[in-house]
């Protein structure tokens, strides 16, 4: 199971130190996906806008597998603190889809159960 990870910029030159560190931060997905396939386009970059208080960065993720994708947004005045929360979103994102699969799975069951249930009385 391997989470491929492309890396984009904009506005910006991504270091090494940079690029290791968006690596590392997204590996830890993996545990939550279970696809050999899912693909994670991750793209860093600077603002343009015109801002009173310095730049501001800004950290996006388009994570596809399943036939699922999910996008995720984050901007800090920190490239490394946009990245976190960028990363911890994303694991909210796709938490958050799994446990409602899960909800509607015991829900079907149930209902199956119910109506066995009923059939034998």
């Amino acid at each position: 199971m391997s989470l491929q990870i492309k890396i984009k910029s904009t506005n910006i030159s991504v270091s090494p130190a940079i690029e290791e560190y968006v690596f590392k931060k997204m590996q830890i997905l993996e545990k939550f996906i279970q696809d050999d396939s899912a693909l994670c386009e991750v793209e860093l970059a600077k603002s343009t806008k015109h801002h009173k208080a310095g730049d501001l960065f800004k950290a996006e993720a388009n994570i596809t597998f399943a036939g699922k994708q999910f996008y995720v947004l984050a901007e800090k005045e920190d490239i490394y603190a946009a990245i976190d929360l960028m990363r911890d979103e994303a694991e909210r994102v796709i938490v958050s889809r799994r446990k409602r699969y899960i909800a509607k799975v015991r829900r079907g069951a149930k209902r199956i159960k119910d109506m066995f249930k009923r059939w034998q009385d």
